[in-house]
């Protein structure tokens, strides 16, 4: 019996003891959304929700795809006879096994399993080479909705139509998501890449660069045609997906009105830039074309401030690259490569805003190093010290990104991290939020609703774990990236930000429902 009926009135405890003996549901036995005391979400790279869930079982997945839902059309409307060779092969150079260009020729058009014994068998524990995951060319994929253009306006040919098949057995997150419940129509919050959805992820707003056009950037800004939503080809592109990738006349960093949507530097170290000759050591150099100005705009963290809930940033290898940056060793520490920690820059967005510069307080206490292989976050865990709200930003060679590292190393390092919460002092009233940043560039079957100017884009996994959260459950509600910071707003009772509220409206306008909090993958009181 729940305790708010021990001092109900008579008539309130009789009417409660009729529905309970009835089978009804007692909303009072709930708990409230207030019950939860921590959030932690964990953000992953770059996978579809085709490529890693496209077989789990009661989830809008593979089996609900026709050939003619994943029939790949070329630049020219036409269908492809074949999908284009993997240009440059589907393995990245050095890894086992090792799958050139020439075999990947004559793929049907279809969607494939990478991981099929009877064709490529490349192990999800197997580094594929990287694929376009950019703003202009998500949304050339996307075309429309129909999702036929992904191998036409790919770097990587018919990689994008890969998938693996996993199960609980080959995939621990799998076993994961069985246990408490995954969102199979969560969308990515911007087209593009990582470093516009973590953006995304902590102020849902696109950063700017103002008076681009007169500044060392002005190189990057994208040609785009007058729809505002495709890049112009250049003259020598060549005209079939079958023949080579796509070249345009200017796909940038940035919009024609100074938006910033692909990878740019923060301007803070630890950058991929380094600082300026002579210039202040903590500092990237302005004068280089991708060092970003600092951003101003508001985001999850401020919001949080004024309400005085507790909040960091956790980085894997944050630390490490700090020094490296101080040193100038940081080559080793990141950079595009098979190495570890493979520390990327552009993933901690929080470094881009100017109330959280070096120096500042802010950042000391926000900004936090999560360790080599997350084992800084791992003892905030164990020790029961995390803040109200913390985000994890796993390191390079163990966040799933296609290009540089695997699917298995990085979804075993998650599963171990849930391993460590399910058993910290703050897990019982804790809702953990797993996902990937965007799609890398793969194909999935799900249209994603028409929004606003920035997304959403396409569709990727989302896990809610937690002992509130509905067990065995597949949450077909709309989702995106923006979501989260719903569901952290709707928790602390803060303020919407801009984009959220802008986001809704577009939604709306084009005829689509808003986007949830996540409050319905919990089994709590609405």
């Amino acid at each position: 019996m729940n305790k708010k009926l021990i001092c109900a009135t008579p008539i309130a405890i009789a009417a409660a003891l009729v529905l309970y003996a009835c089978g009804g549901d007692d909303v009072t036995s709930k708990p409230q959304l207030g019950a939860v005391k921590n959030v932690v979400v964990i953000y992953a790279e770059n996978r579809s929700f085709d490529n890693l869930y496209g077989n789990f079982p009661g989830a809008n997945g593979l089996q609900n795809v026709t050939a003619a839902s994943a029939r790949q059309l070329d630049r020219d409307g036409s269908v492809l006879a074949t999908l284009p060779q993997i240009w440059n092969g589907l393995t990245q150079t050095g890894v086992t096994p090792a799958i050139t260009q020439a075999m990947t020729a004559n793929l049907p058009n279809a969607a494939f399993a990478i991981d099929d014994p009877n064709g490529f068998n490349a192990p999800a524990s197997a580094t594929t080479r990287d694929l376009y995951h950019r703003f202009y060319e998500n949304q050339m994929q996307i075309n429309g909705g129909k999702n036929d253009r992904f191998a036409a306006w790919a770097d990587s040919g018919g990689l994008v139509m890969g998938h693996y098949t996993m199960n609980a057995d080959k995939l621990p997150l799998w076993k994961i998501a069985q246990q408490y419940t995954l969102a199979d129509n969560f969308f990515m919050g911007a087209f593009g890449g990582s470093f516009l959805n973590h953006q995304w992820l902590i102020c849902a707003c696109t950063p700017t660069y103002a008076n681009a056009d007169k500044s060392p950037a002005s190189g990057s800004i994208s040609a785009v045609n007058a729809d505002g939503v495709s890049l112009t080809l250049a003259s020598n592109s060549p005209a079939s997906s079958l023949t080579g990738p796509p070249k345009f006349v200017n796909s940038g960093n940035l919009t024609p009105d100074f938006f910033a949507i692909n990878t740019m530097q923060p301007p803070y170290q630890p950058s991929g830039n380094k600082a300026a000759s002579g210039g202040d050591a903590n500092l990237a150099d302005p004068g280089v074309a991708t060092t970003l100005p600092p951003q101003t705009q508001q985001n999850i963290g401020d919001l949080l401030n004024t309400k005085g809930v507790s909040w960091a940033w956790y980085s894997g290898a944050w630390g490490a690259a700090q020094q490296a940056a101080q040193n100038g060793t940081a080559g080793v520490i990141y950079g595009a490569n098979l190495s570890a920690p493979n520390f990327q820059p552009h993933h901690q967005p929080f470094n881009y805003f100017a109330d959280l510069a070096p120096g500042s307080t802010a950042r000391s206490q926000h900004l936090l190093d999560g360790g080599l292989a997350g084992s800084e976050f791992i003892k905030a865990i164990d020790a029961g010290t995390l803040p109200q709200v913390s985000f994890y930003k796993p390191q390079g060679n163990l966040n799933e990104h296609p290009g540089y590292t695997d699917v298995t190393s990085g979804d075993q390092h998650i599963a171990d991290l849930i391993s460590h919460l399910q058993k910290s002092p703050q897990w019982n009233n804790m809702v953990v939020i797993v996902t990937y940043d965007e799609n890398g560039g793969f194909w999935d079957h799900v249209a994603p609703p028409k929004g606003d100017r920035w997304g959403p884009g396409t569709r990727i996994p989302a896990l809610i774990v937690s002992p509130y959260a509905k067990k065995g459950f597949v949450d077909h509600t709309q989702y995106d990236t923006t979501s989260i910071l719903r569901f952290i707003t709707a928790r602390f009772a803060l303020p919407a930000l801009p984009g959220l509220t802008a986001r809704d409206s577009a939604l709306k306008a084009n005829g689509n429902p808003t986007m949830g909090d996540l409050t319905n993958a919990l089994d709590i009181a609405h």
